[in-house]
């Protein structure tokens, strides 16, 4: 039976027609604008010193959520208008137009906690009885216990409209000055000229001397633009440290393990637990440079293929792999995957113009999700798209849930996408045909756990001392790469030649707004996602109707008691994690063994 040709490039059309100049999107951030300020008068005249509190509070709160679903609807068309074409500048005027609406959103938000605050403990517990709101109990406690740790209402207000023109701005300034850069690239006696994404895609060719030219190259464009990404990022920390300070949080992380509900026993834990593993790591590495004919790896070799000649599939076949493997596990995810390749709510074409990396957003008010990459066929490519689908059916499996409850955070909205990855790179090994086969897609999935154990170390290790050295001042450009290469190193166990002196430059993830340390999440969600896989196989295959209750609950619960629920383990304590790790460390046995000479 011939299998369905899918088109990689995505369908926004059906959520608003005419891109960044379509009119129905326009009239619908209208709209937005004007449901946001309904919300703002609504909460000004809610007083819970009088009247019906439970009544007015479930009105508010209703009302929030259609806010909330509509903000969200126009943020991610207006990201995914963004990453499709760098260089649409009606674009980039609706980006500081969402900048805009946030901070009006916030300063509604914050002005409804406050007078959370204001109702009696005992009060409190009885709205959070009544049938209106005890589903919600969790996330309105929540934010009743942020709202006692801010400022007064009218210094939140003013830091969020503040932060449009400062702290939203400088994220703006790092995307602005990506979408300029070229990276001229000498290929067969002609220089080409691509974008960073494009090039950074060429870090994976099997070729060395390819890599090396295409990461020096790339190199020259990062120092060549150092002092403006230097400025970018000392000045959004600052703008967070400033905030702290006024807020009185002593401790960097604060925020973040918040955000990630989240303790630091449980993150802790999890770092230790990398760090007693990391010799089998080393290894791996180790084993890798010498099939390399390399005395020491350098980091533009840490994700070089071990063989010359790399397997591409197209995205059709890609696309049918990742569903027919989804399908062993969970017909359900299988179904919904199909359904996303066949609506076309992925952007996956390979040209220039387009932002580097990956993401899944979702559209609440449509019940949609859309995932954009850049495909080019390698099993890494297919290992990505397979996390994103993850994404979008963990939000898929919440759409009926309310709003409110639907909002996961960073580190366990990476557990969906990791195991949905994990599915997809253990089949690709067992359906290995030969033994270089078999230790390239091994030596694939291995990569994965090295840049969670290592190269996201690094990223954690340098934040945390960036920001050290931030409270003093600014942080020059040298002390930033020198910061940068000792975490690495330390990362990294020194196993590697030489390192990446930039990397604070190029990885957007330290210049984005939204989240803190973009970092340690992934790895919480790459090794949570790892002990839930394990579980799932002790079962046999009866795990799916737990799976989906176990991601419908993430927008409602603490990590710890996510995980005491469904897993019946405790995250503070390092069992879970030695035994999430130890799947990993057997990848590497097998790796080493299948390449003894």
């Amino acid at each position: 039976m011939q299998k369905t040709v899918y088109n990689p490039k995505w369908n926004l059309d059906s959520i608003f027609p005419g891109g960044s100049t379509s009119e129905t999107f326009h009239s619908y951030l209208e709209n937005v604008q004007t449901t946001i300020r309904h919300l703002d008068s609504e909460v000004d005249q809610f007083n819970p010193a009088n009247g019906d509190v439970n009544k007015e509070l479930t009105g508010i709160v209703n009302q929030l959520e259609d806010s909330q679903n509509k903000m969200k609807e126009a943020f991610a068309f207006i990201s995914c208008l963004n990453a499709q074409d760098m260089n649409d500048k009606k674009a980039d005027l609706l980006v500081a137009k969402r900048s805009s609406l946030k901070a009006e959103m916030d300063a509604v938000r914050t002005k409804l906690n406050q007078k959370l605050i204001e109702i009696n403990d005992v009060e409190w517990r009885e709205l959070l009885e009544t049938p209106e709101l005890n589903k919600l109990g969790f996330v309105l406690n929540e934010q009743r216990e942020k709202a006692r740790e801010l400022l007064p209402q009218e210094q939140e207000v003013l830091i969020n409209d503040l932060a449009v023109d400062g702290y939203e701005a400088w994220n703006q300034m790092y995307n602005t000055i990506i979408g300029n850069m070229r990276v001229e690239i000498e290929e067969d006696g002609d220089v080409n000229a691509y974008s960073v994404g494009q090039a950074s895609n060429k870090l994976n060719d099997p070729d060395r001397s390819v890599r090396q030219h295409v990461f020096s190259q790339l190199n020259e464009e990062w120092e060549r633009n150092a002092d403006f990404f230097g400025q970018t990022l000392n000045h959004l920390a600052g703008f967070r440290l400033q905030k702290y300070k006024h807020r009185n949080w002593q401790h960097i992380l604060k925020e973040p393990l918040a955000i990630n509900r989240m303790k630091q026993e449980t993150l802790d834990a999890m770092w230790a637990a990398i760090n007693r593993n990391k010799k089998y790591f080393v290894k791996f590495l180790e084993r890798k440079a010498d099939l390399l004919g390399q005395e020491k790896l350098s980091i533009y070799d840490v994700n070089a293929p071990i063989s010359k000649s790399v397997k591409t599939s197209t995205y059709t076949e890609g696309a049918h792999f990742i569903v027919e493997n989804f399908r062993q596990f969970s017909p359900k995810m299988a179904d919904f995957a199909r359904m996303a390749f066949e609506n076309r709510w992925i952007e996956a074409e390979d040209r220039p113009g387009k932002r580097p990396g990956g993401f899944c957003t979702t559209f609440p008010d449509s019940e949609q999700t859309r995932i954009f990459m850049t495909y080019s066929g390698t099993s890494a490519n297919i290992a990505t798209l397979a996390h994103e689908l993850g994404h979008a059916y963990h939000q898929h499996v919440m759409n009926d849930l309310h709003g409110l409850n639907q909002g996961y955070a960073m580190n366990v909205a990476e557990t969906a996408s990791t195991f949905a990855e994990m599915i997809v790179a253990d089949a690709s090994v067992k359906n290995a045909q030969t033994n270089d086969e078999k230790q390239a897609l091994l030596e694939d999935k291995i990569k994965r756990s090295i840049a969670f154990f290592m190269n996201i170390h690094a990223r954690f290790l340098f934040e945390q001392r960036f920001y050290e050295e931030r409270k003093q001042g600014m942080v020059p450009v040298e002390r930033l790469n020198e910061l940068m290469i000792e975490a690495q190193i330390e990362a990294y166990c020194g196993t590697l030649d030489d390192y990446d002196p930039n990397f604070w430059a190029s990885k957007l993830h330290f210049h984005i707004t939204g989240v803190p340390f973009y970092n340690f999440p992934y790895t919480f969600g790459y090794l949570f996602s790892l002990g839930i896989y394990s579980y799932a196989q002790s079962l046999g295959g009866d795990f799916e109707e737990d799976y989906i209750a176990l991601l419908r609950d993430t927008g409602s619960m603490t990590v710890e008691d996510l995980a005491a629920k469904h897993l019946n383990v405790d995250l503070t304590k390092p069992d879970f994690w030695e035994n999430a790790i130890k799947l990993c460390v057997q990848d590497v046995e097998e790796f080493l063994s299948l390449t003894e000479e």
